[in-house]
């Protein structure tokens, strides 16, 4: 009986353990997946900065806008936060690819929601909500 007792504690110790190294893994699993959600942000900020200050191939720059975009769309679904947040990044992403025309329009607001957004500006997700709003998703 005794060996059964010390047995079960060794045994609930190991799996404590193992569940705090499980619990401490995540969170660094985390905490890498928005490092790479915000650097890809970084990256679209600047790649529309390149749109609006370049000349040549706008296509070109306007794909790479698409492209970071996506990749931050992915990292972000990766991510443990809020619905509405996962839900306005893929709108957003969608109206990219979508409505390219019109997001041409409109990615001087798009810049400054995202720039809300890398310095954790709760304001970002709304002001990125309104850019979305306001494509008219029945025209092209």
């Amino acid at each position: 009986m005794i060996r059964a007792i010390i047995l079960f504690l060794i045994t609930f110790v190991a799996l404590i353990v193992f569940i705090a190294l499980y619990i401490d893994e995540t969170k660094r699993v985390q905490e890498t997946y928005r490092k790479q959600y915000k650097t890809n942000l970084i990256k679209v900020s600047q790649d529309i900065d390149s749109y609006t200050n370049g000349e040549g191939d706008l296509e070109l720059r306007y794909m790479r806008i698409v492209n970071d975009m996506s990749a931050a769309n992915a990292f972000k679904f990766l991510i443990d936060s809020p619905e509405e947040e996962k839900r306005t990044i893929n709108e957003i992403t969608t109206c990219l690819m979508k409505y390219p025309e019109q997001m041409k329009e409109k990615l001087g607001d798009m810049k400054n929601a995202l720039d809300d957004i890398i310095e954790d500006l709760d304001k970002g997700y709304d002001e990125t909500q309104k850019v979305v709003d306001s494509v008219d998703k029945k025209g092209f």
